[in-house]
């Protein structure tokens, strides 16, 4: 439920914070003293548009917030967990800003949040019934899940809703076997002609670069035999080699290590020098000797990676990727050639289906027993509020085609007038009718409502007298099971409030602003007796208030 509304620079407000009550709570003031900037406020923490003219003149932004206990929300609870804007356990805070431009900014816990985010919260938390938005009774989802749980059907609609998936999904399963049945005949011809040409190559594990080094050899093969033989005549061949002059070198330093000690580790590392020289020449000879001109074989190879190409071009991919191309082609053939029982599958389906009618063709005659006896009782309420003649009536019609909430669409008709013809409930044209048809079906079906606050705009528009306080009883009795809020110009409603607010307008410094004020019991006959008889107040009219309150305590 709502459980504090606090308003800044919006409008006629300059600041107000309201602590909101279980119960029923009436909201009473002259006509444009600002009655409507709860609803105002409401609307905006809840998705409607902004308009810069929502901005108090003189001010640069309103800024609105709200509090409200979702403990008894659970789905709201994992609705905001799933989009990652949950917030202290059992509370839900929304905060809009909105600048004298136009712009706004939304946040729900905290965090930026879309106006998007902000209605889907609103359908859960609060329905405002009038000449206003968030009207949830016309909307086709919210009849038919008002009459599935009027019946006690809502955890068989949700058994629906999964038996028409779970039909869904085997019969798309099914529809896929058939297509790539027609399919998979071609697609093996392909496979099997692409998988022989890359057979027929003998790919080689790792083949590539090997093949591309032996290339490289046998294209040099002379001038790494040169080059191989010059390194060995330079080191140990040749006049002056390197071998020949080490040695020479090594030879006098041995002599002079009898006088000087010291040249015995310089000795040593010309001996390991030497030593690997040495094996630096047999190695060039062995090497050298290995080298052999083979223009067959060179051939062979030029002609090897020439076809690799020239295929790896083909299947529009890399040399070295043919061995992984040739693999995914045979586990896709694989796939393919695993032939599909598609009898199972139509057996499955059929299952499917049958589970899907048997379920719904249940939930369809709950609806049906349920349709009746509820259009009754919302017709009998209507009566009561002054609309005398009216019909109230709940249409299940056929649907070509079964949908995922069951076999019928479900629609709320009305005729408000005796003699006229029922139209859907979200075509009727006046909005009192439409707030009084809501106030029937609210008073009915209050025993199995999800949403938790209620704000009547001024219900009692064009009623007055007996049917005014039918409505009072009506609204405090809908404040023993919800949240009420209404905003009303009649004593006999007010005077069945638990709570009373007015709203005023002051001039301070010039500037107009509005005050919501909660009245005790002595405000509230005063506030009465003004509802009564004007603003001439006499002991009879104050009297007259004293007796309807006390007779609605």
């Amino acid at each position: 439920m709502l459980l504090s509304l606090s308003v800044r620079d919006f409008v006629i407000v300059d600041a107000l914070t309201l602590e909101f009550n279980q119960g029923f709570t009436v909201l009473t003031g002259e006509t444009g003293a600002g009655k409507s900037i709860i609803l105002d406020a409401l609307g905006l923490l809840l998705g409607d548009r902004a308009e810069g003219a929502q901005v108090r003149t003189g001010a640069d932004r309103a800024d609105l917030s709200a509090v409200f206990d979702i403990s008894r929300l659970p789905e709201l609870g994992a609705w905001l967990c799933g989009n990652d804007l949950a917030g202290d356990d059992g509370e839900l805070q929304l905060r809009r800003s909105l600048d004298k431009n136009g712009r706004s900014k939304s946040f729900i816990n905290g965090q930026i949040a879309t106006l998007a985010q902000l209605r889907e919260i609103g359908d859960y938390l609060v329905d405002i019934h009038g000449q206003h938005a968030h009207q949830s009774l016309v909307r086709p989802d919210m009849q038919r899940g008002l009459l599935d749980a009027y019946a006690g059907a809502t955890s068989l609609a949700r058994d629906v809703n999964s038996a028409w998936q779970d039909w869904q999904g085997a019969r798309r399963a099914r529809e896929e076997a058939e297509r790539m049945s027609r399919e998979s005949e071609v697609e093996r011809e392909r496979l099997n002609w692409q998988i022989g040409e890359l057979s027929e190559l003998g790919l080689q594990p790792d083949e590539w670069t090997p093949l591309n080094q032996q290339h490289s050899r046998l294209a040099n093969a002379v001038e790494l035999a040169q080059s191989a033989q010059h390194a060995v005549d330079s080191l140990s061949e040749k006049d002056g080699n390197c071998l020949s002059i080490l040695t020479q070198v090594q030879s006098r330093l041995s002599r002079l290590a009898g006088v000087d000690p010291r040249l015995a580790d310089t000795l040593a590392l010309l001996d390991s020098v030497d030593a690997e020289l040495r094996e630096v020449v047999y190695s060039l000879r062995d090497y050298a000797s290995d080298l052999d001109e083979d223009p067959a074989e060179l051939a062979r190879i030029e002609g090897r990676i020439e076809t690799l190409i020239g295929v790896a071009r083909k299947y529009r991919c890399q040399p070295q990727d043919l061995g992984e191309k040739l693999v995914d082609w045979q586990r896709q053939l694989a796939t393919l050639e695993a032939s599909t029982d598609q009898e199972a599958l139509a057996t499955t389906e059929a299952a499917a289906l049958a589970r899907y009618r048997t379920q719904a063709e249940a939930l369809s005659a709950k609806r049906r027993q349920a349709a009746g006896e509820l259009s009754k009782r919302i017709a009998g309420e209507m009566q009561r509020l002054a609309m005398g003649g009216a019909r109230f009536a709940i249409e299940l019609s056929a649907l070509a085609e079964p949908s995922a909430h069951g076999l019928e669409s479900i629609e709320y008709l009305v005729a408000a007038n005796a003699g006229s013809t029922l139209r859907p409930l979200a075509k009727v044209a006046s909005g009192g009718e439409l707030s009084r048809i809501s106030l029937s079906m609210q008073v009915v079906i209050s025993q199995v409502a999800a949403v938790p606050t209620l704000i009547f705009d001024e219900v009692d528009v064009g009623i007055g007298g007996r049917v005014a306080e039918v409505v009072g009883k009506l609204l405090k009795e809908l404040g023993s099971h919800y949240q009420v809020l209404a905003i009303t110009h009649l004593p006999q409603v007010a005077s069945c409030g638990d709570a009373h607010w007015q709203v005023a307008k002051e001039n301070i410094h010039g500037s107009t602003v509005s005050r919501i004020l909660p009245l005790d019991t002595e405000q509230r006959v005063t506030e009465l007796a003004r509802m009564l008889g004007g603003e001439a107040i006499t002991e009879t009219t104050r009297q007259h208030a004293a007796e309807m309150l006390a007779a609605n305590a």
